[in-house]
Parts: structure tokens; sequence; C-alpha cells
């Protein structure tokens, strides 16, 4: 910051006359020397913390006659890797985790192996779509993010191996293993309930991770495309819901109240696109009776396999289309 008050400092092999440096060691004491004389002392040190922690260095010291302080330590358990393979015992449904992304590759890293985990756990057949949002700059635009249409297209992209799909939010973990993920036959099931959720409690909320069967998805047209920017296509998504006469169904029985769940977005890192121009405030609050799973524009630039954490998981990358005419707001101004 201030290199005027520097200076540089002498090595002493730098120099070329026969003293002793300043530790006291004679010249011919090279730096190589002196490095595998720290590389035996962090080794030593290194055996000395696993024995005393696993109780060896206790135990080889009664056997000399010689006391302890203190009970011996602990040392941490290292977690064993986790496999899990698909059993047909495990059911006849299979589950398509749909999951809108953009740009949260540290949340990614955390849900894709959490959930993986958790489902198998619970013996529930699945596969982890990442549905990630890509734009051509080349088009001389960058379209907001369309979490509703990712859906659309995660759930046509989805394998025919899968009949029910968790439009599951990123940054939403759940913890509670009580937490039901199978096969909602009846109705809709939303998972991250007003009661359960740690930010929304409106009773009209099915945001966050909702269960649904293909077919009842199809019922409801699949969500509205219309809603670029955050927020707002899971309270049209309801009235849809409500307009197919299905039952909306919640957990029952889950005590842990709003610690159901992590959630892992930091406002203060990821700032929401929350714009609206005047046109957008008054679409908002309407209900699309035309668009949907129907009319969803999209092309799938890539698809790839990957495994995060030892879990795999399906990335897609989609390009939505962005028609201005009908919603001038697709993209940033």
């Amino acid at each position: 910051m201030f290199p005027s008050r520097r200076k540089t400092t002498q090595l002493p092999w730098e120099d070329g006359r026969s003293r002793l440096i300043p530790s006291g060691l004679p010249r011919k004491c090279s730096v190589f020397h002196l490095f595998v004389a720290c590389l035996l002392l962090g080794f030593l040190s290194l055996l000395w913390l696993q024995l005393s922690c696993s109780g060896d260095v206790a135990r080889a010291a009664r056997g000399q006659g010689q006391e302890t302080p203190g009970p011996s330590r602990a040392c941490p358990p290292e977690p064993p890797p986790e496999h899990w393979e698909e059993d047909e015992s495990w059911g006849p449904h299979r589950l398509a985790v749909l999951v809108p992304f953009r740009e949260r590759f540290e949340e990614l890293l955390v849900f894709v192996p959490h959930m993986h985990r958790f489902l198998s756990r619970k013996k529930i057949q699945h596969h982890i779509y990442v549905l990630n949002q890509v734009d051509h700059f080349s088009l001389g635009a960058l379209h907001r993010f369309n979490r509703a249409a990712l859906i659309n297209a995660g759930f046509l992209e989805s394998s025919n191996s899968t009949d029910y799909i968790a439009m599951h939010d990123v940054d939403l973990l759940p913890l509670n293993e009580e937490l039901d993920y199978g096969f909602p036959e009846t109705g809709p099931f939303h998972v991250a309930s007003p009661e359960l959720h740690p930010l929304y409690h409106y009773k009209t909320y099915v945001g966050g991770i909702l269960l649904l069967s293909k077919q009842h998805y199809q019922l409801c047209n699949g969500m509205s495309n219309r809603f670029w920017g955050w927020g707002r296509e899971d309270d049209e998504f309801y009235r849809r819901i409500k307009g197919a006469g299905l039952q909306l169904f919640r957990p029952s029985g889950i005590t842990t109240g709003y610690k159901t769940f992590r959630h892992l977005h930091d406002p203060a890192w990821r700032k929401r696109d929350q714009k609206r121009i005047a046109a957008q405030k008054q679409e908002q609050f309407r209900v699309d009776r035309e668009g949907g799973l129907s009319t969803v524009k999209y092309r799938v630039d890539s698809r790839t396999a990957l495994s995060v954490g030892g879990a795999p998981c399906t990335v897609l990358n989609i390009m939505l289309d962005c028609d201005k005419a009908a919603t001038p707001w697709c993209t940033f101004s």
C-alpha cells in the first residue's frame, strides 16, 4: 500500500560471504535442508495429534505405568461414504426433481448431494434435473429469470420413467425426514407449507417445494410463461390448481415448525430481480387462461449428466424464447 516505505531485505544465502545466518546455522545448511526439516516436524506433529485424539498415546502411557491426565479424546468421526442404488422394492413411482437455476453454483453444490441422500434414505426413486437458464448475448439482450417457463420445459424434457414431479427451489433443503415426498396420488402436495416455510406464511402460498403427478400438472396446463423476474408465478399457479378442481394437500404432524427447512439464500449477497414495469404490475394478479405448458417456447442447448459430491443429476441448458410483443418486460432494459 505504501511502496516508498518498503525496503528489500537481503537474504543470508544471497550473500557470497561465509557467515552465520540469524538462526545460528552455518551457511552450508541449505534452504533445502531447512525445508525437509520443516516437513519432518509437520509430519511428526500430525502423527502426535492423531495418536493423542485416538487414545493410542494414552494407552501406550498406561502400558508403561504412567498416568495420563483426563479422559482420552475421541477423534471426530468421518462420515461414511453413502452409495445408494435404487431398487424396485422402493415402489413403482419415480420422482423428477425439477430445479430452476441460474448462477447459484454454491447453493447447487449443497443441494444436489443433500437431496440425493435425503430421498434415498426415504427410498424414493428419483432423478434431479437442474434447469439452467442460459442466454445468447449475440441476440443483444439478457433475458430475465423465468422460473415457471423453466419448470414447463423441465417437465417436457424429464424422462418418461418418472411419473411425478417436485417443483423445487435450489435454496430450500428439507431437514425433517418425516416430510413426505411420496407419490401425490390424490392431489398436489405442498411440502413447504406456510406453517413450515421459514419465510412465507400466507394461506395461498404454494412455492418452495410442490409435488404433483404428471397427470395433474398437465390438467393445470403447467405454469404461466408470462412471469419474468422474481415472484408471483406461484400465486397464479394456485389459481390454476383450484380452477382444475384439484385439492391441495399439506404436511401434518410435523413439529419442527420453521426449522423444518434450511434456507440457503443470502439476500445481501444475491439481490432478487423484483423490477415491475407498469404493464407487468397489472398482469401479475391475473390468471393466464391461454398460456402454459402447451405454449412454452424454448431450446435445449445441451444436456449433461453430472455427479455432484457423488450424487447424479442432469443439467439442461435451456434457452427460453422471449416474445417482447406479448411480454415486453422479459428482458433487462
